[in-house]
């Protein structure tokens, strides 16, 4: 008797060990597909971006038109990612995470077999509102199924890193398969991504039910979508119309006006749709400020590099890709080490502020750049700098940013950061944008006079028109780097110092 009774004694630890074993490889693979689904809607907002003079050759649409292309996507996915979390909080994480994955494939094949232009543009407004569905569920996702603080700092610098570098992966990935296969291929390929993500979140993901009914703000919910899509028009249209067009000046005002009605009614509600302590808690308030910084002059590395290394340097599209590939593994694993190495001794405050300020200098490094300089003596050092800043910030950030909520709260907490970096990149886009275009202007203005004097005038025009680029360039980057400092400063006051609470009361783990 007392020899069966030792067996059990024996056999128990050892089930209670396999059983955990099985879910530690579940979590891991859950963040697998949380985090290949993040790349998807991250990259898709740069990966067309190469492809665009092809589609543009091949639909016949004008340069007027073109930038539509990408608008379209912001407009949507800005616009619609708060309501977006709050969905997944309301009815579910997991299946807003699947109908996400299911629309957003359904949306990038449309727009794959695009006839015309208004049929890609339609298709990728689509892609935009399955993304906002997307983007938060995935990070909500991961908020609940990492409890363990040693777990979700690793997970969080993982997930970071690919929420950091999705939009250089996009570039790479846009000219691979625009040079080597068509452009139809920069949307169709995301049929790829979302199916091998809807079979791991439809066998790994258990259920998740709402504590109590769900009840949606629907007067907060139309504000703010308002309120974004103004926002993000406003910048669209004043990167094309100038910032002293009436139609950007109103879209703006509209905005802003919109957006103070909707914290208004965020204090009146029952049943807020953004629940005003997520973002006033100093340490999440200042997650979501980096984030927004981050944002903001990432765009200006993507895009500016990208024109500097095309136009001026003559790179392919895949070379131009590749180029980015130091920063991109400079940033992995600067998230990876931050978050598991440095954020649970020292706290998000000295990551966030100290990664800011090293992405300062390494934009300030780039504004050396000439008509004749060197990637490996003038780029990449910039680039591995930035990837080191980007990657101290952005996987922290992410983590402060979702820290200490509820888990009824965690969809739209995770959809406020990815707001908070759709609105910075839109923002930094169109703000860098007219900057560039101005400096550009002056510098050919003050100019000008030397190329009538000239011996060779076609010659000079052409070399003041390379030298008003790097201009436009330098002065962007200049500008870039004094946002990421003062971020940087901004972070430093903001956030509170010390460790990050080990996670949201009651939350459980999601795996089946």
């Amino acid at each position: 008797m007392s020899s069966t009774t030792s067996d059990v004694g024996n056999v128990q630890p050892t089930i209670r060990s396999s059983v955990h074993d099985a879910l530690d490889r579940t979590r891991w693979l859950i963040l697998g597909v949380l985090g290949l689904a993040q790349l998807m809607v991250v990259l898709d907002a740069t990966v067309v971006n190469i492809a665009l003079p092809a589609a543009q050759l091949d639909l016949g649409f004008d340069n007027a038109d073109r930038s539509w292309v990408v608008t379209s996507y912001a407009l949507a996915f800005g616009s619609l990612l708060l309501l977006g979390g709050r969905l997944s909080d309301l009815f579910g994480r997991r299946t807003t995470f699947l109908v996400g994955l299911v629309g957003f494939a359904v949306m990038s094949a449309v727009g794959g077999a695009a006839v015309n232009f208004g049929m890609l543009v339609a298709a990728r407004a689509g892609q935009g509102v399955f993304g906002a569905l997307l983007a938060p569920a995935a990070l909500s996702l991961l908020t609940t199924t990492f409890t363990d603080p040693k777990e979700r700092a690793k997970a969080f610098g993982i997930f970071g890193a690919v929420a950091g570098a999705g939009g250089a992966i996009g570039l790479l990935l846009g000219g691979v398969l625009t040079e080597w296969a068509n452009w139809r291929w920069s949307l169709y390929v995301n049929l790829i991504f979302a199916g091998i993500a809807f079979v791991g979140g439809f066998l790994l993901l258990a259920k998740h039910r709402a504590t109590e009914r769900p009840v949606l703000d629907i007067p907060g919910t139309l504000t703010v979508s308002a309120a974004l899509f103004s926002i993000v028009y406003g910048f669209a249209h004043a990167e094309s119309d100038g910032w002293s067009n009436a139609v950007t000046i109103g879209f703006l005002a509209v905005g802003v006006v919109l957006l103070g009605v909707f914290v208004y009614l965020q204090t009146r509600a029952t049943h807020p749709l953004l629940p005003l302590r997520i973002v006033l808690d100093r340490t999440r308030g200042g997650a979501y400020l980096a984030v927004f910084v981050i944002g903001a002059g990432m765009f200006a590395v993507f895009l500016f590099l990208t024109y500097y290394l095309q136009s001026t340097l003559g790179y392919t599209p895949i070379t131009t890709g590749f180029a980015f590939l130091p920063m991109i593994a400079t940033l992995v694993v600067t998230a990876t080490v931050a978050t598991s190495v440095i954020l649970p001794r020292f706290g998000p405050r000295v990551l966030m502020s100290a990664g800011m300020l090293i992405a300062s200098a390494g934009m300030a490094l780039l504004t050396q750049i000439s008509i004749d300089s060197s990637y490996a003596a003038h780029i990449l050092p910039s680039l591995l700098v930035m990837g080191v800043g980007m990657g101290a910030t952005m996987a922290p950030a992410m983590q402060g940013a979702v820290s200490g909520v509820s888990p009824d709260d965690a969809g739209v907490a995770s959809a406020t950061v990815n707001t908070m970096q759709q609105i910075g990149g839109s923002i930094g886009t169109a703000l860098l944008s007219t900057i560039a275009a101005t400096a550009a202007t002056n510098y050919a203005t003050d100019n000008q006079a030397a190329v009538a004097q000239a011996a060779d005038p076609q010659a000079a025009a052409t070399l003041l028109r390379m030298n008003a680029e790097i201009a436009s360039y330098t002065t962007t980057f200049w500008w870039a780097s004094g946002i990421f400092l003062a971020g940087s400063v901004m972070a430093a006051l903001l956030v509170r110092s010390g460790k990050l609470p080990d996670g949201p009361e009651g939350a459980t783990v999601v795996a089946h």
